[in-house]
């Protein structure tokens, strides 16, 4: 009849409008069933590991659900870490590095940096060349692997000589050396393409967050960048404290624990260090910095994960 007859402009203005609680029901829907993901990515440490191959290891770690190591040539086919010094990495070939990296990535775990830690403040300029080249060479060996960052700590030095009145990385003209040093260490890595980060720790040169940041405004390089790991400076400084002054630097953080006074370092969940506030702060802060759990190997890494995933569920961080 002429009377219930409707314009095509109207009919598409009624069918839009039935459409629309459909619409709006499809995307609330999807909402809902939209489970947001923790800002936080966890990896481990490679060091602990030491009776793995790279490929075992590989696949241990993913059969966990880790997506990223932090690398310490530390397994049985490439052994070649050494804390505060350096090693022969001259049989390190492009063909075995590149090996090394597809053990890891064809399991589906992504390389995020590289250990280093040698020693930046040796009193001796030849030696601290040799370490720097020796730097270098692990540069080299990053860049075969396609990976771009690097760990170290400043070194520790001690003498047979009789202890000097001040520490010699509380030194005033070690200051001024390792500043030079950071500074060829930062040209270094931009011939590389690559990134430092120096981890502070209570007991030597890096030895607060604020000794920390100074050190970085004075290198002055974006080269040059941190990792933080709070049970490092959980003596001297709050983890607010630690934030505030490192974040805009924070590429990465480790994740061990220590306990209050004592020198020794353990795997996260036993020690003083406030998991909860650690993992708050980290997703408030430096989002996109991985958590490495540091200082655990086969018996304890499971444990160590637990605790960090236990800490991340209790600040609401996986919802």
């Amino acid at each position: 009849m002429l009377r219930n007859r409707i314009t095509r402009r109207q009919a598409i203005k009624v069918g839009a409008a039935a459409a629309l609680p459909l619409v709006a029901a499809s995307t609330m829907s999807a909402v809902q069933n939209t489970k947001p993901e923790t800002p936080l990515t966890i990896g481990i440490a490679t060091l602990g590991f030491r009776d793995h191959t790279n490929r075992e290891l590989a696949e241990e770690l993913a059969g966990a659900g880790i997506r990223v190591v932090q690398l310490f040539l530390n397994q049985t086919d490439s052994r070649y870490w050494k804390y505060n010094g350096r090693s022969d990495v001259s049989d390190m070939t492009a063909e075995r590095c590149e090996a090394i990296a597809n053990a890891y990535r064809s399991a589906g775990v992504s390389i995020h940096s590289i250990g280093v830690y040698t020693n930046l403040i040796h009193p001796d300029e030849t030696e601290r060349k040799a370490n720097l080249a020796y730097f270098e060479a692990m540069m080299k060996i990053g860049s075969a692997m396609g990976v771009h960052a690097f760990i170290t700590e400043a070194g520790h030095y001690h003498s047979d000589e009789p202890a000097p009145r001040v520490e010699l990385h509380f030194q005033e003209e070690v200051w001024q050396t390792t500043v030079a040093t950071g500074k060829e260490l930062a040209e270094m890595a931009e011939r590389h393409k690559a990134t430092v980060l120096v981890e502070p720790f209570f007991r030597g040169f890096f030895a607060s967050a604020k000794r920390t940041r100074v050190f970085l405004e004075e290198v002055n390089s974006p080269r040059i960048r941190a990792l933080l790991d709070p049970a490092n400076l959980l003596e001297v400084n709050d983890l607010e404290e630690m934030f505030t002054q490192l974040a805009p630097w924070i590429d990465c953080l480790h994740a061990k624990d220590r306990k209050l006074h004592v020198d020794r370092g353990v795997a996260a969940g036993q020690g003083d260090l406030d998991y909860p506030k650690f993992v708050t702060l980290a997703a408030k802060h430096t989002p996109k910095a991985p958590l490495i759990l540091e200082y655990v190997g086969p018996d304890d890494y499971r444990q160590a994960l637990a605790h960090l995933q236990g800490a991340i569920r209790e600040s609401g961080l996986d919802k």
